[in-house]
């Protein structure tokens, strides 16, 4: 038997260990050259390791959850030549270089690609997450990729006509005696660690302000019923961006970050904002990149392309990166107030509440307004009172009157 000892590799960014979050393979199984075979948890992101030889597996070492350190014994092969999958004949290969026909009406699908029984389907790990939730079986999903890789493409095709039956009513009320134990890996654990180092570390100030966007509801409903098909509909997170990055130009000490090793804080001039989202893997904060940089549809249209990614678990480590200042909203669930815990290492994270229409004074009279509070977070070691108090007040009046996040400073 011809050994091949596989250990885990550098994965970037300073990782100096990763976290195992799903085996594609088990011991005895026979892989290729490129299969994916595992998918190990940074701090960042997942990442999907590919097998370095063909051959057939004889140890893995660890399980889902747990932490190896890079270079260590991750997964041991046997590379004899009975045990490496066979390569594809001459005949194949040039029926695979052969170019594919012209359909003047339609592309015909690819032909699905048949498994043993019991073999594990290769997928990436949002599709794996899609098939538990939907109850799908990935095992009789065709596969239209290398080796039967299941696409996006073949997921959305296959579930669209296999809908999840609707669980019968019970037949009666009874007693509720079961319990679940769910191990904390993967983004959840990275998630439950910096919350709990971000509010142990961090001296929260937190305030809360509400403003009246009756117009900025105006302005957004105007622009999203003028916009071409192509574009997102608008909600209020980009104009709070761009907001931001024209507000923080008088506050520096609020787009900045806390280097504790150096005990340094890093005051940035690029507005780089992350964007909390809500996954099926847990909360994830996928950034948009130089927002002083970015038109209002630039900005709509970004927040939607790396939120998407994020849902879907494609999101590369530099998009879930860089962050200088957090948004976060829960929508129509927003409530009336929060008190959101900072992305560390940032000073300052706004919170979004839900817009209501609220009976209010003004000019001696009483009328309807639309109203939405902001819910602040501020580092108070480097951020004072007062400063965060002005900032939110200087964002409050920018989105009170619209049209002043587009009047050229200059």
């Amino acid at each position: 038997m011809s050994t091949y000892v596989f250990k885990l590799p550098d994965l970037g960014e300073g990782t100096v260990e990763a976290e195992i979050g799903e085996w594609h393979v088990k011991v005895g199984d026979v892989v290729a050259e490129d299969q994916i075979i595992v998918d190990m948890m940074t701090d960042k992101a997942a990442v999907e390791i590919p097998s370095p030889v063909g051959g057939r597996i004889t140890a893995l070492n660890g399980e889902a959850g747990d932490m190896v350190a890079v270079g260590s014994e991750l997964i041991v092969f046997d590379t004899d030549a009975d045990a490496v999958p066979a390569e594809t004949t001459p005949a194949e290969d040039k029926q695979a270089e052969a170019p594919a026909p012209v359909v003047a009406a339609a592309v015909a699908p690819a032909p699905a690609v048949e498994r043993d029984a019991g073999e594990k389907a290769l997928a990436s790990p949002a599709i794996r997450r899609r098939a538990r939730e939907a109850g799908i079986d990935l095992s009789v999903v065709p596969g239209s990729g290398a080796k039967g890789r299941i696409s996006r493409e073949d997921f959305d095709a296959f579930a669209a006509g296999h809908a999840r039956p609707t669980a019968p009513a019970p037949a009666s009320r009874q007693q509720a005696t079961g319990i679940e134990e769910i191990k904390v890996i993967g983004i959840r654990r990275v998630i439950a660690k910096r919350m709990a180092e971000a509010k142990r570390n961090i001296p929260h100030f937190s305030y809360v302000e509400e403003v009246d966007v009756t117009e900025l509801e105006a302005l957004r409903k105007h622009l999203n019923g003028r916009k071409d098909a192509d574009k997102p509909n608008l909600t209020y997170l980009p104009f709070l961006a761009l907001a931001l990055a024209r507000v923080l130009k008088s506050f520096p000490q609020c787009n900045a970050l806390y280097d504790e090793e150096r005990g340094v804080i890093v005051r940035h001039q690029a507005v780089h904002v992350g964007v909390a989202t809500q996954t099926p893997d847990g909360l994830k904060v996928p950034v948009v990149k130089h927002v002083e940089a970015l038109s209002l549809w630039g900005a709509a249209s970004e927040m939607r392309r790396v939120s998407e990614a994020a849902k879907e678990g494609t999101a590369s480590k530099a998009e879930l990166t860089g962050s200088t200042i957090t948004i976060t909203s829960l929508g129509k669930l927003g409530g009336i107030a929060s008190t959101p815990i900072i992305n560390a290492p940032e000073l300052g994270i706004i919170g979004v509440n839900k817009a209501v229409e609220r009976p209010v004074v003004l000019n001696g009279a009483i009328t309807v307004r639309r109203i939405m509070n902001l819910s602040t977070s501020f580092d108070h070691r480097f951020v004072d009172g007062y400063d965060a108090a002005a900032m939110v007040q200087e964002l409050k009046n920018m989105l009170e009157h619209p049209a002043s996040i587009f009047v050229d400073e200059n």
